[in-house]
């Protein structure tokens, strides 16, 4: 059994985030299975050794949605990080992080919304919609709501129609 190192000794786990904007401009939203207060979040995950960004970007893409069907818009081109509440800490990552660091991109979707399958992959999300990005950040959790208004606000240029 390892030791836990103190909570704010903890390192942020380096991971990656994928705003991903339909035809519509809306970006697709899901409902985590593990979370029975029914939040919804982007998809997000860790980043393999080895790997960039880009790359675990649309890896974590096709593991939690079913689809590659996206092509890369932007790099947010800084990193953001968020804390877990310290309950919460103990438990995720085996503890040994006290949050993440990450690094968000915006992607367009080029598929059509039969392409999502949640099921392809070991499911995060119960359920997936299309919703405003604006709105996004008061359905997040409470410790990820800055860092979703700010990709809100940095990202809003692809929340409207394709041209």
């Amino acid at each position: 059994m390892s030791v836990l190192l103190p909570y704010a000794e903890r390192p942020y786990r380096d991971c990656v985030g994928c705003a991903l904007f339909n035809a519509q401009g809306l970006v697709f939203a899901g409902r985590r299975v593990d979370d029975a207060a029914g939040h919804w979040q982007m998809p997000q995950g860790g980043i393999d050794p080895g790997e960039t960004p880009v790359a675990a970007a649309l890896r974590e893409l096709k593991e939690e949605t079913g689809t590659d069907r996206a092509e890369v818009l932007s790099d947010l081109g800084r990193w953001l990080q968020y804390d877990l509440p310290a309950e919460i800490a103990d438990r995720v990552w085996r503890g040994r992080f006290r949050g993440q660091r990450q690094r968000w991109f915006a992607l367009r979707f080029t598929g059509r919304d039969q392409d999502i399958d949640l099921e392809q992959h070991h499911p995060e999300f119960a359920e997936w919609r299309w919703m405003a990005l604006a709105d996004l950040p008061a359905t997040a959790i409470g410790f990820k709501r800055d860092i979703y208004a700010e990709i809100a606000q940095a990202f809003a240029p692809y929340a409207r129609p394709a041209r």
